[in-house]
């Protein structure tokens, strides 16, 4: 800065000199620069300033581009493109462009694409109009993720896509107080866990399996898979029924129960929730029992499985005053508002 303002000042001491003296002194001038650049080295090394003061002379007047001995001409055309870029950016500093993007609508976007791999920008651009969002289509591309390959559904939403074709059978053992044992026979659908069929015997057969499959799925109602243990009971007259009814037998491993996971999670339940706490008279006594508990599991008792939710999908109620029903005697409690139970 006190370079410029040392020239300028020599600049206007020059205004006043005679002609005569002012071409002398440049002729001097000229004489002592090229006695410098001859012991110079290859590149000088140029203030802001120096830099600033010659685009400025050079602007005012263009012909000095051509008496330029420190710099190449090229140079000084080079800073005059970089100072008028800086000058535009400091003049629209606070314009207005295009519209910042708010770290909300940024989070929604990746979230929109991580949870539905199938969606590309179009789709998403649309659910964006629909709720309100005034975004461009190139915006949602740009913070949407990138996937090296091509998109591919996570096992949960394959085996949920499948569950409601897949349904599970066993057999519970229930001592009675008189320390015999029944057979509670139970059927479980995948989709939402729900207790679908159960019946009592005390001696089981594949006749009497049978028959249970028969009125545990009418026609119109029939699961693609069967998941079951590898029992004796299952026999030919239990695998011929159920390939009669177009359903594909799948039986697990010898001494695997892991494979049969659902119905073996049930009949854990329903030992812990209710069968450890009764004693069972008889095949009537277990039969009545199971009636009430079937409804209370289905329709009232949550699972963590499904969002903790009933399997019949349990309502929510927010309104009226909160009256209780016991169930099984008071083993367990059903809550509900007393508005809707009224109704």
């Amino acid at each position: 800065m006190l370079a410029i303002l040392r020239s300028l000042g020599m600049f206007f001491v020059d205004l006043f000199k005679p002609r005569r003296q002012l071409e002398v002194e440049n002729l001097f001038l000229r004489h002592q620069l090229n006695i410098a650049l001859r012991r110079a080295p290859h590149r000088l090394r140029l203030r802001g300033s120096d830099k600033a003061l010659m685009v400025w002379m050079t602007w005012w007047w263009p012909s000095l581009l051509g008496l330029s001995r420190v710099v190449q001409p090229d140079t000084i055309l080079r800073w005059h493109r970089a100072g008028f870029r800086a000058y535009r950016r400091w003049k629209s500093r606070g314009r207005p462009g295009r519209p910042p993007v708010h770290r909300e609508l940024r989070d929604l976007i990746r979230r929109m694409s991580k949870e539905n791999p199938l969606w590309g920008a179009p789709r998403v651009h649309g659910e964006l109009l629909k709720l309100g969002f005034e975004v461009a289509e190139s915006t949602v591309s740009k913070y949407m993720i990138r996937r090296r390959g091509p998109p591919s559904q996570t096992w949960h939403t394959f085996l949920s896509n499948h569950a409601d074709a897949i349904a599970a059978i066993d057999l519970c053992v229930v001592p009675t107080m008189m320390f015999e044992c029944l057979f509670a026979f139970l059927v479980v659908g995948h989709g939402r866990r729900r207790l679908l069929w159960f019946a009592v015997t005390r001696h089981p057969t594949a006749e009497w399996l049978a028959q249970q499959i028969g009125e545990a799925f009418p026609w119109d109602t029939c699961p693609g898979y069967l998941v079951r243990d590898n029992d004796r009971v299952c026999g030919l007259a239990f695998t011929s029924r159920v390939r009669a009814m177009g359903i594909r037998d799948r039986p697990i491993s010898p001494r695997s129960p892991w494979q049969n996971p659902y119905v073996e999670r049930l009949i854990g339940t329903l030992r812990r929730d209710c069968l450890d706490h009764v004693l069972i008279f008889g095949e009537r006594h277990l039969r009545g029992i199971l009636s009430l508990y079937s409804l209370y599991y289905n329709e009232t008792r949550t699972h963590l499985g499904l969002g903790k939710d009933a399997p019949l999908r349990r309502a929510v109620q927010r309104s009226g005053a909160i009256v209780t029903e016991p169930i099984l005697a008071g083993l367990h409690h059903r809550y509900f508002s007393g508005r809707t139970g009224a109704e």
